[in-house]
């Protein structure tokens, strides 16, 4: 284990690798991603749809995020005669109507844009449908033609020219002229990542695959519960056209279209190379009711085997299996791990051990390589919570959600742990600055500085040190619709707008970690290590990590200066020596610096040979080494 010395030296730090003693192995699902639907992460962020209430479902009362155009326009919701049972509503509409999207709809030049709607009229009728400017620009234009007397879905391409520019300041015109023209599930879609239909953003995806990513656990933390039954996560009516899906209400104040469904998810982990981690409804939803353990759970249960079944099932030997070849992936997914419920510590009842036993057992009877993952068990910020003694889970989920000071001290956290004990998942984490992100909501962030990114890599340094016992790791929340009314939750990776992406330095902290990673740590010692101090507690106001590439042979040093002041440092190898040249990255800046849609990378990574001598840290920095060895 690593020794952090609080001693106060004027001499140079002194970090020794010790190639010598053997390490442990390194979790090759270390790094990886948490999602769910929070400040607009899937409608209005990853999931490609640019139209906002296509199926006028938002709010019973009026055709929100829908505006007349024009003199004599008219609109108004029908709340009968709609498609189906899933789509009810529909929008009647007399002359033109506009939608603006998610905080306006992004145009790009020379790019083309699949519409699709359906609509009926008494007449047969054509739609005009446009990308225009709130001032009457004209980006694209088509003609829908094919409207009757019943309900038909009906398709356009509108495509931009090459010599506009790119902007966010677009809204999508429909104009049925004089004829009433009722619509419903009007939906629009930019180009993809690799063109899948329904798909994902592809400037978004590309952030979230550069940070290689081993596994994404889905469908979210409280958007898998629920506030209460009715809208836990559905995932069976997550499946198929996009008509044959109804939407739910969500955690975080407004309403999911479910376009992003289950085989979204796992196409999402398929494009990114990340195995899926499925969580799955447990019974307790966020308003503290939850199902008792025995006959009343058993419906939910089995819901579980079969969300489990359509992921990995034979698709000639199972229902689910079956349904999931229909929807066009008759391969299974690689599915390994599965976490029952979300954060049950909050269920005040102590009911989820029996709701966790009846879960585990029924999944270890039909799938046992699955490892089960229990919510609660674990030390973590929560406390210790109901701990699981009728069975021993694979994993306990922890989650923290720290003061920047607060995570840097429990960079040693594992370092003592039981390992004896289940392994470790930690399935939310994050480091703030003042305010917690659940209190400061919009009013912060909406992406943390350097300062939580100090706290966040002195964190992951105790992970890699202590990855025997940490199996996986993913922060949260992942993404934020950066307007103020696309968020709930002041810290997150990566924001983004209609048309732009950044990633907070915390972001380009975890991307290095994980794109820098060995296969068994190395053992290190710090030396003459100054100390910073908060009130009565002193803590290391440096922080290291080691792995080393067996095939390779390059060692991933990682050293985190926390200190206002350069720190020098004497690199000590024992049992290996440099061969060739290494390079340093540094992430550095500002405690109060962050990256915004304007300033995307204010602070962002750099990287430059390896200087001969001792080490010199810049103060509030990241640094991480790649050290070619012969050993």
């Amino acid at each position: 284990m690593i020794l952090l010395s609080a001693l106060l030296y004027s001499a140079p730090v002194t970090l020794s690798l010790d190639l010598t003693q053997p390490g442990v192995k390194v979790s090759p699902n270390l790094y990886g991603l948490m999602t769910e639907e929070i400040n607009y992460s899937y409608d209005g962020g990853l999931y490609g749809e640019l139209v906002r209430n296509r199926a006028f479902r938002n709010d019973p009362e009026k055709p929100a995020n829908w505006t007349p155009v024009g003199p004599g326009s008219e609109i108004a919701l029908e709340k009968t005669g709609g498609v189906n049972a899933n789509l009810p509503v529909s929008l009647r509409v007399r002359g033109a109507v506009a939608n603006e999207g998610y905080w306006g709809i992004p145009v790009r030049p020379g790019t083309a844009y699949q519409l699709y709607l359906w609509a009926k009229s008494a007449e047969n009728g054509t739609i005009n449908a446009s990308l225009e400017s709130p001032d009457g620009t004209v980006f694209a234009q088509t003609r829908v033609d094919g409207v009757t007397s019943g309900w038909k879905k009906l398709s356009a391409t509108l495509t931009t020219s090459s010599g506009i520019a790119a902007t966010k300041e677009a809204r999508l015109v429909l104009r049925t002229g004089s004829q009433p023209v009722s619509l419903s599930l009007v939906s629009l879609f930019p180009p993809t990542y690799k063109d899948r239909p329904n798909g994902l953003r592809p400037d978004l995806m590309q952030m979230l695959v550069d940070m290689r990513p081993k596994f994404l656990r889905f469908p979210g933390g409280n958007y898998l519960e629920g506030n209460t039954f009715k809208d836990r996560f559905p995932w069976k009516k997550t499946l198929g056209p996009l008509e044959d899906r109804p939407g739910h209400q969500g955690t975080w104040g407004y309403r999911s279209t479910d376009g992003m469904g289950m085989m979204e998810f796992l196409l999402w982990c398929e494009d990114m190379g990340a195995k899926p981690l499925l969580g799955v409804f447990a019974g307790y939803v966020l308003n503290k009711d939850y199902v008792k353990a025995g006959t009343e759970l058993n419906g939910f249960v089995q819901d579980s085997l079969d969300q489990i079944e359509y992921i990995i099932g034979d698709p000639r030997r199972t229902k689910w299996g079956a349904r999931r070849a229909k929807d066009g992936h008759p391969k299974p997914f690689p599915l390994e791990c599965v976490e029952v419920g979300n954060e049950d510590g909050f269920d005040d009842s102590g009911s989820y051990e029996g709701r966790f036993v009846q879960f585990y057992d029924a999944i270890k009877k039909k799938y046992p390589h699955l490892k089960v993952i229990s919510t609660t068990g674990g030390k973590d910020s929560l406390g210790v919570r109901f701990p699981i003694t009728q069975r021993r889970p694979d994993l306990w989920d922890e989650h923290y959600y720290s003061e920047a000071w607060d995570m840097m001290a429990s960079a040693t956290k594992y370092d003592h742990y039981d390992r004896k004990g289940p392994k470790v998942f930690v399935g939310e984490w994050a480091a703030h600055d003042t305010i917690a992100p659940w209190a400061a909501g919009a009013q912060a962030g909406p992406t943390p500085n350097m300062k939580c990114t100090l706290g966040d890599a002195a964190f992951m340094t105790g992970l890699e040190r202590n990855s025997d016992v940490v199996e996986m790791a993913c922060y949260a929340p992942l993404l934020v619709n950066a307007n103020p009314g696309g968020r709930q939750w002041s810290l997150n990776l990566i924001g983004y707008d209609a048309l732009n992406v950044f990633g907070s330095p915390s972001y380009y902290a975890q991307k290095l970690f994980s794109e820098n990673l060995g296969d068994v740590t190395v053992p290190l010692q710090l030396a003459a290590v100054p100390t910073q101090t908060k009130g009565n507690q002193t803590l290391p106001g440096i922080f290291a990590s080691a792995t080393r590439d067996t095939k390779s042979k390059v060692i991933y040093l990682k050293i985190v200066n926390a200190l206002d002041t350069p720190q020098t440092v004497n690199l000590d190898l024992k049992g290996a020596q440099i061969l060739g040249e290494g390079t340093i990255t540094v992430l550095s800046g500002d405690l109060k610096a962050m990256n915004t849609i304007a300033e995307p990378k204010k602070i962002a990574p750099e990287t430059s040979a390896l200087p001969t001598g001792p080490l010199t840290l810049k103060p509030h920095s990241v640094n991480v080494l790649k050290l070619p060895t012969g050993k």
